[in-house]
Protein backbone atom coordinates (compact mmCIF):
# COMPACT_ATOMS: atom_id res chain seq x y z
CA UNK A 1 0.00 0.00 0.00
CA UNK A 2 1.28 3.43 -0.82
CA UNK A 3 -0.01 6.82 0.70
CA UNK A 4 -0.10 9.60 -1.94
CA UNK A 5 -2.24 13.29 -1.78
CA UNK A 6 -5.69 14.36 -3.16
CA UNK A 7 -3.27 16.93 -4.70
CA UNK A 8 -1.28 14.66 -7.12
CA UNK A 9 -4.22 12.74 -7.62
CA UNK A 10 -5.76 16.18 -9.42
CA UNK A 11 -2.90 16.92 -11.61
CA UNK A 12 -2.94 13.14 -12.74
CA UNK A 13 -6.85 13.61 -13.61
CA UNK A 14 -5.91 17.04 -15.42
CA UNK A 15 -3.52 15.23 -17.76
CA UNK A 16 -5.64 13.12 -18.95
CA UNK A 17 -7.68 13.56 -21.95
CA UNK A 18 -11.50 14.80 -21.86
CA UNK A 19 -13.94 12.16 -22.98
CA UNK A 20 -17.28 13.48 -22.43
CA UNK A 21 -17.01 16.70 -24.54
CA UNK A 22 -14.48 18.62 -23.25
CA UNK A 23 -14.49 17.31 -19.82
CA UNK A 24 -12.62 14.79 -17.85
CA UNK A 25 -15.34 12.55 -16.45
CA UNK A 26 -14.01 10.66 -13.26
CA UNK A 27 -15.74 8.18 -11.63
CA UNK A 28 -15.35 7.15 -7.62
CA UNK A 29 -17.20 3.27 -7.53
CA UNK A 30 -17.37 0.85 -5.18
CA UNK A 31 -19.53 -0.85 -2.80
CA UNK A 32 -21.76 0.99 0.01
CA UNK A 33 -19.59 2.21 2.63
CA UNK A 34 -16.52 1.75 1.74
CA UNK A 35 -15.51 5.68 1.95
CA UNK A 36 -16.36 6.26 -1.62
CA UNK A 37 -18.41 9.75 -0.79
CA UNK A 38 -15.37 11.11 1.63
CA UNK A 39 -12.98 10.42 -1.00
CA UNK A 40 -15.18 11.96 -3.97
CA UNK A 41 -15.28 15.15 -1.41
CA UNK A 42 -11.54 15.39 -0.89
CA UNK A 43 -10.89 14.69 -4.67
CA UNK A 44 -13.35 17.87 -5.67
CA UNK A 45 -11.89 20.32 -2.82
CA UNK A 46 -8.20 19.29 -4.29
CA UNK A 47 -9.43 21.00 -7.76
CA UNK A 48 -12.00 24.07 -6.91
CA UNK A 49 -14.99 24.59 -8.96
CA UNK A 50 -15.61 20.65 -10.09
CA UNK A 51 -18.95 19.46 -9.72
CA UNK A 52 -19.47 16.46 -8.36
CA UNK A 53 -22.53 14.07 -8.86
CA UNK A 54 -24.11 11.39 -6.26
CA UNK A 55 -25.61 8.43 -8.46
CA UNK A 56 -27.83 8.21 -5.16
CA UNK A 57 -29.63 11.25 -5.76
CA UNK A 58 -30.52 10.08 -8.83
CA UNK A 59 -31.92 6.76 -8.17
CA UNK A 60 -35.37 6.12 -7.97
CA UNK A 61 -36.20 4.13 -5.05
CA UNK A 62 -34.12 1.14 -4.03
CA UNK A 63 -35.30 -1.45 -6.76
CA UNK A 64 -33.78 1.33 -9.13
CA UNK A 65 -29.77 0.67 -7.66
CA UNK A 66 -28.06 -0.24 -11.82
CA UNK A 67 -31.20 1.51 -13.98
CA UNK A 68 -30.91 5.09 -13.08
CA UNK A 69 -27.88 5.08 -15.76
CA UNK A 70 -30.41 6.76 -18.71
CA UNK A 71 -31.62 9.37 -16.50
CA UNK A 72 -28.05 10.04 -15.55
CA UNK A 73 -26.93 10.48 -19.06
CA UNK A 74 -30.38 12.09 -20.02
CA UNK A 75 -30.26 14.73 -16.89
CA UNK A 76 -26.05 15.25 -16.79
CA UNK A 77 -23.95 13.31 -19.07
CA UNK A 78 -25.17 13.67 -22.96
CA UNK A 79 -26.13 17.75 -22.06
CA UNK A 80 -22.24 18.42 -20.80
CA UNK A 81 -20.54 15.95 -23.75
CA UNK A 82 -22.57 18.69 -25.70
CA UNK A 83 -21.09 21.70 -23.88
CA UNK A 84 -24.46 22.76 -22.23
CA UNK A 85 -24.95 22.16 -18.31
CA UNK A 86 -26.23 19.08 -17.06
CA UNK A 87 -28.82 19.33 -14.23
CA UNK A 88 -30.89 16.79 -11.83
CA UNK A 89 -33.85 16.37 -9.61
CA UNK A 90 -32.33 15.04 -6.09
CA UNK A 91 -34.24 12.31 -5.09
CA UNK A 92 -36.16 12.62 -1.29
CA UNK A 93 -35.61 9.10 0.27
CA UNK A 94 -37.84 9.84 2.97
CA UNK A 95 -40.82 11.10 0.58
CA UNK A 96 -40.11 8.40 -1.85
CA UNK A 97 -40.48 10.67 -5.06
CA UNK A 98 -38.16 13.43 -7.24
CA UNK A 99 -37.95 17.02 -5.62
CA UNK A 100 -39.11 19.33 -8.27
CA UNK A 101 -36.20 21.56 -8.14
CA UNK A 102 -33.55 21.06 -10.47
CA UNK A 103 -29.77 20.76 -9.48
CA UNK A 104 -27.70 22.58 -12.70
CA UNK A 105 -24.19 21.11 -13.07
CA UNK A 106 -22.15 23.54 -14.81
CA UNK A 107 -19.58 22.18 -17.72
CA UNK A 108 -16.35 22.01 -16.19
CA UNK A 109 -13.00 20.73 -17.31
CA UNK A 110 -13.50 18.24 -14.29
CA UNK A 111 -16.71 16.24 -13.61
CA UNK A 112 -17.04 14.00 -10.65
CA UNK A 113 -19.84 11.51 -10.16
CA UNK A 114 -19.31 9.11 -7.33
CA UNK A 115 -21.71 5.58 -6.69
CA UNK A 116 -21.95 2.37 -7.18
CA UNK A 117 -22.39 0.91 -10.47
CA UNK A 118 -20.82 4.51 -12.03
CA UNK A 119 -17.29 3.17 -13.60
CA UNK A 120 -19.73 0.28 -15.15
CA UNK A 121 -18.55 -0.82 -19.02
CA UNK A 122 -20.97 1.72 -20.47
CA UNK A 123 -18.96 4.55 -18.92
CA UNK A 124 -15.94 3.75 -20.04
CA UNK A 125 -15.86 5.07 -23.22
CA UNK A 126 -16.64 8.57 -21.21
CA UNK A 127 -14.33 8.23 -18.87
CA UNK A 128 -11.15 9.85 -18.18
CA UNK A 129 -10.32 8.35 -14.91
CA UNK A 130 -12.09 5.78 -12.33
CA UNK A 131 -10.65 4.73 -9.03
CA UNK A 132 -12.66 1.77 -7.20
CA UNK A 133 -12.56 2.53 -3.13
CA UNK A 134 -12.74 -0.92 -1.60
CA UNK A 135 -13.01 -2.23 2.46
CA UNK A 136 -13.68 -5.39 4.23
CA UNK A 137 -17.13 -6.42 3.98
CA UNK A 138 -17.12 -6.27 7.99
CA UNK A 139 -16.27 -2.47 8.36
CA UNK A 140 -18.49 -1.55 5.42
CA UNK A 141 -21.23 -3.22 7.60
CA UNK A 142 -20.55 -1.79 10.61
CA UNK A 143 -20.14 1.21 9.18
CA UNK A 144 -23.79 1.03 7.78
CA UNK A 145 -24.71 0.04 10.77
CA UNK A 146 -23.89 3.53 12.48
CA UNK A 147 -24.89 5.73 9.56
CA UNK A 148 -28.29 4.17 8.05
CA UNK A 149 -29.60 2.42 11.50
CA UNK A 150 -30.92 -1.24 11.82
CA UNK A 151 -33.91 -0.29 10.62
CA UNK A 152 -31.93 0.34 7.25
CA UNK A 153 -29.83 -3.06 7.06
CA UNK A 154 -32.46 -5.58 5.39
CA UNK A 155 -32.87 -3.29 2.42
CA UNK A 156 -28.71 -2.66 2.14
CA UNK A 157 -28.16 -6.60 2.54
CA UNK A 158 -30.17 -6.75 -0.49
CA UNK A 159 -28.27 -4.12 -1.90
CA UNK A 160 -24.73 -5.52 -1.47
CA UNK A 161 -25.30 -8.86 -2.68
CA UNK A 162 -26.68 -7.16 -5.94
CA UNK A 163 -23.87 -5.27 -5.93
CA UNK A 164 -21.38 -7.94 -5.47
CA UNK A 165 -23.09 -9.59 -8.22
CA UNK A 166 -22.69 -6.97 -10.31
CA UNK A 167 -18.19 -5.89 -9.75
CA UNK A 168 -17.72 -9.50 -10.67
CA UNK A 169 -20.05 -9.56 -14.00
CA UNK A 170 -18.55 -6.29 -14.83
CA UNK A 171 -14.69 -6.28 -13.90
CA UNK A 172 -15.12 -3.05 -12.49
CA UNK A 173 -11.78 -2.92 -10.47
CA UNK A 174 -10.29 -4.20 -12.85
CA UNK A 175 -11.09 -1.73 -15.36
CA UNK A 176 -10.45 0.68 -12.71
CA UNK A 177 -7.19 3.28 -12.70
CA UNK A 178 -6.93 3.66 -9.21
CA UNK A 179 -7.86 1.09 -6.37
CA UNK A 180 -8.32 2.84 -2.78
CA UNK A 181 -8.01 1.21 0.20
CA UNK A 182 -11.45 2.30 2.50
CA UNK A 183 -10.17 1.03 5.31
CA UNK A 184 -6.59 1.37 5.41
CA UNK A 185 -4.30 -0.10 8.33
CA UNK A 186 -1.12 2.78 7.90
CA UNK A 187 -0.31 6.29 9.04
CA UNK A 188 -2.20 9.06 6.50
CA UNK A 189 -3.68 12.26 7.02
CA UNK A 190 -7.50 11.36 5.62
CA UNK A 191 -7.82 15.09 4.87
CA UNK A 192 -4.91 15.17 2.46
CA UNK A 193 -3.99 11.58 1.46
CA UNK A 194 -5.52 8.30 0.64
CA UNK A 195 -4.00 4.96 0.37
CA UNK A 196 -3.14 3.56 -2.60
CA UNK A 197 -3.92 -0.73 -2.93
CA UNK A 198 -2.86 -0.91 -6.55
CA UNK A 199 -2.84 1.53 -10.19
CA UNK A 200 -3.31 0.67 -13.44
Amino acid sequence: MVVETYRELAARVRRRPPRLGQTRLVAIDGPSAAGKTFFAARLAAAMPGTPLVHSDDLLDGWADQFTFWSRLEEWVLDPIAAGRPGRYRRYDWRRGEFSPEWIEVPPAPVLIMEGSSVARAAARPRLSFAVFVDAPRQVREARSLVRDGVTMQAHLTRWREREERHFHRDATADHADLIVAGAPEVPYDPAEEYVRVRAA
